[in-house]
């Protein structure tokens, strides 16, 4: 059944090619703007590979106006804060993120403030805050896992509270997105593993949302495809190419996917994992995506069963509920791979998280505004339930 009304809006040009970061001058020029500000974080730049892009900006006549590299492991306000300042005392005319999903989330929030003025939380918390495009904004990820090149959101932690806030408009969408596998290759195998599953959870959550629409479903789809192909591969072997594009290409389908039916109650509670107890967010979600998949099976099976074929499951003379099912066996079966190759944990217990502060964290669930999409009602005392299956 068609949804009775749905938009698409992904105005991001994306760009996909082994070495493309050292040779893109030629699209920025389309922005109109000469002078940027880079973010990035100590690791990135450890590894060198700002240089080569620099370089290349400027034999292009392009000015890079300053550098910030103190992007914490979660993007904080007090980053933010900082980074729209330093970019606006340079004096650039736009932004560009080189890193991981904390640094493009604070890249984009700090554009806010940057491009508009004003204050962070006060001005611009909750959804379609905006009336007009920000400043030119160019992202190159340097993992494969939040998409967030291409999406509409950004999550920024709250250090006081905390807690971790969403922001949303479709102002935030930066305006070109360079996917190279290079820049993933030297991503350690845990980091590699973790990025994934947060994609592949956005590609199922994304799938099965109330606002999924035909659009977002096929990229969903073909996302999912992609990670079930590559992620192994990519994690056992760090150098394989072919596999670290495959997961950019996915991250970046997944991203634009749920950036538009947005994602439920597996990433409410680990938004609660990670504010709480501060288990890095695809650690979170890869350990409690199939059971946030048990949690909806009720009204979400009709889509897990199509989803099995995709994941690799022969479904000949299996019943919806038996697909469904194998579907979830999937997701499972892929952590415990990953498990295997030392690259993530696959419960709670196992990240460090407190037995004791589950009937907290299953209440904040119910307070994350993801619950906004789930296709079933995020109750507390059922969330705890699957979270103490997951520990």
């Amino acid at each position: 059944m068609l949804p009775e009304f749905y938009q698409f809006h992904h105005p991001t040009k994306v760009i996909y090619g082994e070495g493309l970061v050292n040779d893109f001058a030629h699209e920025v020029e389309e922005l109109g703007v000469k002078k940027y500000f880079i973010v990035s974080d100590q690791v990135i730049h450890s590894l060198g590979f700002i240089q080569p892009i620099k370089k290349g900006l400027e034999e292009a006549n392009f000015v890079i106006t300053g550098e910030f590299y103190d992007v914490p492991q979660d993007a904080s306000v007090e980053a933010v804060e900082r980074i729209s300042r330093h970019a606006g005392d340079s004096g650039a005319e736009g932004l560009i993120a080189i890193g991981g999903g904390s640094v493009i989330d604070a890249t984009k929030a700090a554009n806010f403030v940057f491009s508009e003025g004003g204050d962070l939380i006060e001005d611009y918390s909750g959804a379609a805050t905006l009336t007009r495009p920000l400043k030119p904004f160019i992202v190159i990820p340097t993992t494969a896992g939040t998409g967030s090149e291409s999406t509409l959101v950004a999550v920024i932690y709250d250090v006081a509270n905390k807690t971790k806030l969403a922001f949303s408009d479709k102002f935030l969408l930066p305006d070109l997105a360079v996917l190279d596998p290079l820049m993933t290759q030297s991503l350690p195998p845990g980091l590699t593993a973790s990025t994934g599953m947060d994609a592949l959870t956005h590609a199922v959550e994304s799938y099965v949302g109330v606002d999924s629409s035909p659009h977002s479903e096929a990229l969903a789809v073909e996302a999912i495809k992609h990670i079930f192909k590559y992620l192994v591969r990519a994690t056992d072997k760090g150098d394989d190419l072919e596999a670290r594009g495959g997961m950019l290409i996915a991250a970046n389908m997944a991203g634009s996917s749920f950036s538009h039916s947005m994602v439920g109650c597996v990433h409410s509670m680990a938004h609660a994992v990670g504010g709480l107890t501060r288990v890095p967010h695809g650690v979170a979600n890869a350990i409690l995506l199939p059971y946030g998949m048990e949690y909806n099976f009720e009204v979400s099976k009709e889509k897990f069963a199509k989803l099995a074929p995709v994941m690799g499951v022969d479904v000949t003379g299996m019943s919806i509920d038996e697909a469904a099912r194998e579907a979830i066996a999937a997701v499972r079966n892929l952590g415990r791979q990953l498990n295997a190759l030392d690259a993530i944990p696959v419960r709670l217990r196992d990240a460090g998280v407190p037995e004791e502060s589950l009937p907290t964290i299953a209440e904040a669930a119910t307070e994350d505004g993801t619950i906004v999409y789930n296709p079933r009602d995020v109750v507390a005392e059922e969330i705890l339930i699957h979270l103490k299956n997951a520990y």
